[in-house]
């Protein structure tokens, strides 16, 4: 299959010959004839699989350019929205498509001289959209296209209620394209209250990780963790490191630390200003930042190739959230390494992940570090079962009965 059978036409096709595109994936293969034939999409496909394309392909087609604000991306968070927008601008770049990016945590002024200007396609947050549109600065009485992109995660952020009075200010009769990583209970509700007759599409287990992905867990005691990280940096082979807190107060925490330790780091999270944000991600893009330490909230809007380990610095609370952020590792086909720091009151939630990825982690040591009292699961523990736990000090297999663990 290539991009050319989907039926694009030959000014997008440029476009996504000059983005390097070569071969659709399986989303956007199956997506696109969809959406350019007018029906209504859900779409469900993980993390890194081209859902941005999937939809502003097509979109860009069904829209013809200088006729006023034609089609909606709604999306959580900023960085999401940025990513949009950089693959909107590069897709139009021969089809003389404009479009805008509208998020908070900056000026105004920039956004709303772009909609004074014109656009066809508009990328937003729930919120600044909402604040625009009370000003009276934006038109969305002739948009054809809603597209809802991580409804999951818009779900999770408390967005939804700001969305249906946005979907309230749109035409009845319009096209509507939804896109999550995850498909729970709540998505599809909102699927049936907002799309007509939709296509369903799902491409590849949401609870799959990419197959080149090295996976293993490091039993540790909760407050050697910080300790433990810095001894992992010291090895030559962690490139471009995305680290996972719980929280924003504990990725504050671990920048610190770092920083301390001689470690070149950023933080970002839901406190950290827009511009805080964008240095940060821009700094770990380039090269300059070696470690980028970093929330769930942002999780999905750091695009960012070649990134050779993921740490979960604390566990994340369920198996999709596990999926997408070790997903940030081995895009585009490469290899990538997920270490997950595992403290005793995580243990539930590692088996949580193991039963829902249908394998058994495995269990590794760091050669060299000095381990205080933890709690190791057994090797004899099934995904059926619940983990059994014992504690260790010091040299793994030290005191009888402990499972012996591999090393690094």
């Amino acid at each position: 299959m290539s991009f050319e059978t989907l039926g694009l036409e030959p000014r997008l096709l440029q476009g996504v010959a000059a983005m390097g595109y070569t071969i659709p994936t399986p989303i956007q293969t199956e997506s696109i004839p969809h959406v350019l034939a007018g029906r209504d999409v859900v779409g469900c496909a993980q993390t890194g699989t081209g859902k941005t394309a999937a939809f502003v392909l097509p979109l860009l087609q069904r829209i013809e350019p200088r006729k006023g604000i034609q089609a909606l991306v709604v999306t959580p968070t900023r960085e999401l929205a940025q990513q949009i927008s950089e693959v909107a601008t590069q897709a139009s770049k021969f089809t003389g498509h404009r479009s805008v990016v509208i998020y908070g945590g900056v000026g105004y002024e920039p956004q709303l001289q772009k909609l004074r200007r014109g656009v066809d396609l508009v990328i937003a947050t729930p919120g600044r959209l909402l604040d625009i549109h009370n000003r009276g600065s934006i038109n969305l009485k002739n948009v054809k296209i809603l597209v809802l992109d991580e409804a999951d995660r818009m779900l999770d952020m408390g967005f939804w209620p700001d969305v249906r009075r946005i979907i309230a200010l749109l035409p009845t009769e319009r096209q509507n394209l939804l896109f999550s990583a995850t498909m729970s209970s709540d998505v599809v509700r909102i699927a049936g209250a907002t799309l007509k007759e939709p296509v369903h599409i799902e491409t590849s287990p949401t609870t799959k990780p990419a197959e080149k992905i090295r996976q293993a867990i490091y039993p540790v005691n909760q407050m050697q963790k910080a300790d433990l990280l810095v001894e992992l940096l010291k090895g030559g082979d962690l490139n471009r490191v995305l680290v996972f807190t719980r929280t924003k107060h504990r990725a504050d925490r671990v920048h610190r630390i770092l920083e301390k330790a001689g470690v070149s780091a950023a933080a970002i999270h839901g406190d950290r200003s827009q511009s805080q944000r964008q240095k940060a991600l821009d700094g770990f893009k380039r090269g300059g930042t070696r470690v980028l330490v970093a929330t769930d909230v942002v999780a999905r809007g750091i695009d960012v190739d070649e990134i050779s380990h993921v740490i979960n610095y604390d566990m994340p609370n369920t198996a999709e959230d596990y999926v997408h952020r070790i997903g940030r590792t081995a895009r585009a086909g490469a290899e990538g390494s997920a270490i997950s720091f595992l403290a005793a009151e995580e243990t539930s939630v590692l088996h949580d992940i193991e039963r829902a990825l249908g394998e058994v982690l495995a269990c590794e040591d760091h050669h060299g570090f000095e381990y205080k009292e933890r709690v190791v699961p057994m090797a004899d523990r099934t995904v059926n079962t619940k983990s059994r736990a014992v504690f260790s000090s010091g040299v793994m297999g030290r005191r009888g009965g402990n499972r012996r663990i591999g090393r690094r």
